[in-house]
């Protein structure tokens, strides 16, 4: 079922890109050959490449389940898989699966609500499924919740390495890398998409791909980080959506339901729950793995489905840190703990303690997030921040029963690279991703590899390359 809704979400976003073609403007004078340009759509950021399958959201386009055209390539026989395996809802990017009672509601004129991010507003999704908020306390084992938001490129945005790794996405065929949504979003310092990978440095005797580099690195501001609406987000007052870090054998793209039990991972009898970890209790969070930490702890005896990191503004920059690139505050910045943020911070002597009111915890925590965020131009950022006070409580360190579930399209729609849709590309490496912003246009480049090259006076040039490269 996953497989077939990406599918329709990039046969979609194909119609409209040949739809869209007639309106481009011509190729600037100075253009390199060989290189061609594809365009961010303003109103997302999404790549419109005329000569690519990727998707655009915001296209009114639709697929025609009574046409055995492949919308992708009008010139194949390939049919295009029926609306019954998921419908496109004009105007919007999500992919609506019928068997789900999440539906995307479409308004008299076609369009569905759209947030300033681009994706159909989180009301827009409708009811979510009875399963998210079932209680599962009677089965399901125990684990617990740690937080962080160091901005980086997520581990999930990164290609996999080698067949050794069974964490990310797999590119050995299309049907690998879409299985689990594909690569992760990641964004430039501006909070505008951009790719996760790109074509690497060609030569005769190599042909491949590279990830677009993390603010992590050495790259800082010109890098890449996380896309500031992956932060936490309520459905109600009961069911919210996150990220996560898993354990090193998590798998990027699953998701799994959070039943919290008003209980926290250190607590015994000297060390009862805090009330913050009773204001939790029975609340439920649905989350996506986005990345994947060697720090993350597996389980232990009490708890035994071991810890997920949980992705939130102000919940700690850890031992990498890019957000103080991205919200550059000036140094000497009180970030809060490195490990533990915000509420950590607030349980010094000097603020809260550590046996604090709830109300004190929130009204703390939401000063640094005010303090961090509020003039940043990354509103995401102090939404998720605030989140993290109101709706989670302030619980540092909550437990909670867990199991495996379908992911809501919410999730979905804010994890899959809307660029990177397929496991090729012919995207020109960028090294300096800062000066990037919406409307621009993605170089491309016409390479092969080794043997593929096209034929040339009745010959064919054994070695990789590109056109006048």
């Amino acid at each position: 079922m996953k497989r077939k809704l990406f599918k329709t979400i990039v046969a979609a976003g194909a119609v409209a890109m040949i739809c869209a073609c007639s309106d481009d403007p011509s190729s600037p004078d100075n253009q390199q050959p060989g290189l061609s340009s594809a365009v961010i759509d303003p109103t997302s950021s999404a790549a419109v490449n005329p000569n690519s399958s990727a998707v655009v959201p915001g296209s009114s386009a639709a697929v025609n389940p009574g046409s055995s055209t492949n919308p992708v390539d009008p010139t194949s026989s390939t049919a295009v898989e029926p609306t019954s395996s998921g419908s496109v809802v004009p105007g919007s990017s999500a992919s609506i699966d019928p068997n789900s009672s999440e539906t995307v509601p479409v308004s008299s004129s076609g369009a569905v609500p759209l947030d300033d991010n681009g994706f159909p507003t989180i009301e827009s999704y409708g009811p979510p499924p009875a399963e998210y908020t079932k209680d599962i306390s009677a089965t399901a084992p125990r684990g617990w919740n740690t937080r962080y938001w160091d901005a980086c490129k997520p581990h999930c945005s990164w290609l996999k390495e080698s067949d050794n790794d069974k964490t990310r996405a797999d590119i050995s065929s299309n049907e690998a890398y879409q299985s689990t949504f594909g690569t992760a979003r990641n964004c430039n310092i501006h909070d505008v998409e951009v790719p996760t990978f790109t074509l690497g440095n060609v030569t005769k005797s190599w042909f491949g791909y590279e990830g677009t580099r993390s603010a992590c690195g050495d790259e800082k501001e010109k890098g890449v980080f996380t896309c500031t609406d992956m932060a936490p987000i309520a459905v109600n007052d009961t069911l919210a959506y996150a990220y996560v870090a898993g354990t090193a054998d998590s798998r990027c793209g699953k998701c799994y339901h959070l039943q919290y039990d008003g209980h926290f991972k250190d607590e015994f009898e000297q060390n009862p729950p805090k009330a913050t970890h009773k204001a939790l209790k029975g609340k439920h969070l649905v989350v996506m793995a986005s990345n994947i930490g060697n720090d993350v702890a597996g389980g232990n005896a009490n708890l035994p489905a071991g810890q997920f990191d949980l992705m939130v503004p102000g919940g700690g920059v850890g031992a990498f840190d890019a957000l103080s690139t991205q919200v550059n505050k000036g140094a000497g910045f009180n970030w809060g703990a490195g490990f533990g943020g915000f509420l950590t911070e607030c349980q010094k002597n000097t603020n809260c303690g550590t046996e604090g009111s709830l109300e004190c915890y929130q009204t703390c925590v939401k000063d640094m997030c005010d303090a961090a965020f509020a003039d940043g131009g990354l509103p995401n950022l102090l939404r998720g921040c605030y989140w993290f006070a109101d709706w989670y409580m302030a619980a540092d360190n909550p437990t909670y029963y867990i199991e495996e579930v379908e992911c809501p399209q919410y999730l979905i729609d804010h994890y899959s690279s809307r660029i990177n849709t397929t496991n090729e590309t012919n995207i020109k490496k960028v090294t300096d991703w800062s000066t990037f912003k919406e409307g621009d246009v993605l170089d491309t480049l016409h390479c092969w590899k080794a043997g593929e090259a096209p034929p040339e006076n009745g010959w064919t040039n054994p070695s990789a390359g590109c056109l006048n490269e």
